[in-house]
């Protein structure tokens, strides 16, 4: 059944097993259910970015960037438990930050994210002005609040997210927006003392023959696979892209539309939320997100 012509609404139901779960290696077998849907659980966003699962509360936020976000204001927050906000980051070595875009925490309590600018590259996802800092991911202190810059290599780092025993980040480098040649790639780096990085590599191309697209939004699993959104390259490429620890690529999940990024949710954290360009979907999985976020 063809992406374009499937009945998301659910009041046509589709046969089992899900079409959308594509098995391209005998390793993704045994993380799909054959008797489980991929499901839309909303529509009517502009661009649905940042699912986060709330455990406290058992539900799950997400933005609409055009409509909500912080790259407006060019900051990292905190919001609070009353609600209000904790400005973490906003300047670095006296000049702005040029629109923070994905974060993820260290177990030492360090907040390490990333500083790719697109909010301030257009008004429609913030306020459109110059970039005063290179590009980089970035790490705030737990104990003093400083921040350095771990590193400054790649042309657009963008999506984030620890191997399962923190030893390693993934780093989607997507400056493939503003050069057409530039490697579509999610990069790996070993991570040094909880604070540094060192050795970055390639870890996975996001090209499937003839298709090119690009990565987003990245999570692990508790066995060290990669979930990593995808889109911009059409029908049969955008959705999920799994890589197994070693980089190949075993399985996706097509969506209808591309899929910026990803989270894994629900009591058992075993549900893989997905928020694509207008929409928000949903599959269970047979495995678990590696951590909390």
């Amino acid at each position: 059944m063809m992406a374009d012509i499937r009945d998301w609404s659910g009041a046509t139901p589709i046969r089992y097993p899900d079409p959308a779960i594509k098995i391209l290696d005998p390793r993704f077998q045994p993380y799909c259910l054959g008797h489980t849907p991929v499901q839309r659980l909303y529509t009517g966003t502009l661009w649905a970015e940042g699912p986060c699962w709330f455990g406290d509360g058992r539900f799950l936020v997400w933005s609409d960037i055009p409509n909500s976000c912080e790259h407006a204001t060019r900051r990292v927050t905190r919001t609070e438990y009353n609600g209000t906000l904790t400005v973490l980051a906003e300047r670095y070595q006296g000049k702005p930050l040029n629109a923070p875009n994905d974060v993820v925490v260290h177990p030492d309590g360090g907040i390490w994210f990333s500083d790719p600018g697109y909010g301030s590259l257009m008004h429609y996802e913030g306020t459109r002005s110059t970039l005063e800092l290179k590009e980089a991911v970035y790490r705030i202190d737990p104990h003093t609040g400083a921040i350095a810059i771990v590193t400054d290599a790649l042309a657009k780092p963008n999506g984030l997210c620890f191997a399962p025993d923190y030893s390693k980040l993934y780093i989607v480098d997507s400056g493939v927006t503003h050069n057409p040649d530039h490697p579509r790639e999610i990069t790996v780096w070993d991570v040094i003392d909880g604070q540094r990085l060192q050795h970055g590599r390639r870890f996975a191309l996001m090209v499937l023959g003839e298709l090119a697209g690009m990565a987003d939004g990245i999570r692990v699993d508790t066995d060290g696979n990669l979930w990593a959104a995808a889109g911009w390259g059409g029908e049969g490429f955008d959705g999920v892209h799994i890589f197994a620890p070693n980089g190949d690529r075993i399985g996706q999940i097509l969506l209808p539309e591309m899929c910026s990024n990803v989270c894994f949710g629900g009591r058992k954290r075993n549900r893989l939320f997905m928020t694509g360009s207008q929409s928000l979907y949903a599959v269970y999985v047979e495995t678990q997100g590696a951590h909390i976020a």
